[in-house]
């Protein structure tokens, strides 16, 4: 399929800065229910427990955002960096603005009593930085001397908002304390705790996954052909128990409701060809495009996604690529509020878009 395909305009208008204040109260359009006739219905986020069902499983992803972005100096050449991916105790590969002109050995200074030196090239044209320390004295100074790595279309100047410290966080990532991606699981965003309560009282249970969203998410495609397209590796868990309760879940008809195209890329790396998800441990290049069935979940809440995004080419795999088109020039005449901090989406597969196509 061709990149120009996963194409649309969205105006500027229509980009979220902020979050719904409570995040609940964001609006949430549900996309294909079948029992719908596969229309769409404007609902807002707090409505979820209607929209699911007693014995249904909510997956979500529990990491927590780090303070990845960095500015220093080699020299008197000024530095920008994004941490990207761990590389070892006390690494980081990093995306560098003006990488070509750093050199094995380089020492980069971002402030007094914090430095890393230049330790190699990773994949995707990153910067391996070396920081000698350890991986708690690193996070340590990240927290003090980094800044949130919020998307560029967040517009936020030359002085970060320290709103967004807590904003860009989910709940689940503030209670785990799984600290080690670059980027929020976005859809985790509109969880708040009333919320999980009311999912509870309707009998929906909760498993958690680790997904540390890197570059690999949301790194650009940038090839017409989407299937030359490689996607930069990311480090994530299946836990026992999350593969335990999915298994419950199937076994009592209930249906696997991932919670953002993360958990869906983690599931789907650790499910069999028969569905059955299997407990998983290490990296993931899985690149989910049209054609692709999926076996690990029924139904996806996720956000509204770039356009040209492998996000937005994932939701078009469930959904259907038509049925996404059409479901995002509604929102946009409807007025909802797209990307990280905006509103939802809950999503029915296509037909034959998953090994569980009965699934109510």
């Amino acid at each position: 399929m061709k990149l120009s395909e996963f194409d649309f305009e969205l105006p500027r208008s229509a980009i979220a800065q902020h979050p719904a204040e409570p995040r609940d109260s964001a609006r949430l359009l549900v996309i294909g229910n079948p029992h719908s006739n596969g229309t769409f219905a404007d609902r807002i986020v707090r409505d979820l427990p209607q929209q699911l069902a007693p014995g249904d499983l909510l997956v979500v992803n529990d990491t927590r955002v780090i303070p990845a972005r960095l500015f220093g100096a080699r020299g008197t050449a000024k530095v920008e960096a994004t941490l990207h991916k761990r590389d070892g105790t006390g690494r980081w590969a990093a995306f560098v603005k003006g990488a070509k002109r750093l050199k094995d050995g380089d020492r980069v200074v971002f402030s007094d009593d914090f430095a890393a030196n230049v330790a190699g090239r990773g994949e995707g044209g990153t910067v391996i930085l070396d920081f000698a320390v350890s991986d708690a004295d690193l996070l340590a100074a990240l927290d003090t001397h980094g800044r949130m790595p919020l998307p560029p279309y967040i517009e936020r100047g030359d002085e970060p908002d320290p709103d967004d410290y807590d904003d860009y966080q989910t709940l689940f990532g503030i209670e785990s304390g799984k600290r080690g991606a670059i980027a929020a699981p976005t859809a985790g965003l509109h969880f708040t705790e009333d919320l999980m309560a009311a999912l509870e009282a309707r009998g929906v249970e909760r498993a958690t996954v680790t997904l540390h969203v890197g570059a690999g998410t949301f790194l650009p495609v940038r090839v017409e052909n989407i299937a030359d397209h490689v996607m930069l590796t990311e480090i994530g868990e299946v836990p026992p128990a999350a593969a335990e309760a999915i298994e419950r879940t199937r076994a009592r008809g209930g249906r696997v409701v991932g919670v953002g195209t993360t958990v869906t890329r983690i599931l789907e790396t650790a499910a069999r060809e028969d569905g059955m998800v299997k407990p998983f441990t290490g990296e993931t290049t899985l690149f989910i495009t049209p054609g692709y069935r999926f076996k690990a979940i029924d139904l996806l809440f996720t956000n509204f996604h770039l356009p040209k995004s492998t996000l937005f080419m994932l939701v078009s795999a469930f959904a259907g690529l038509d049925r996404m088109r059409a479901a995002y020039a509604h929102a946009i005449a409807s007025g909802y509020r797209f990307y990280s901090y905006g509103d939802a989406c809950l999503l029915y597969p296509q037909a034959g878009a998953t090994v569980r196509s009965g699934a109510r």
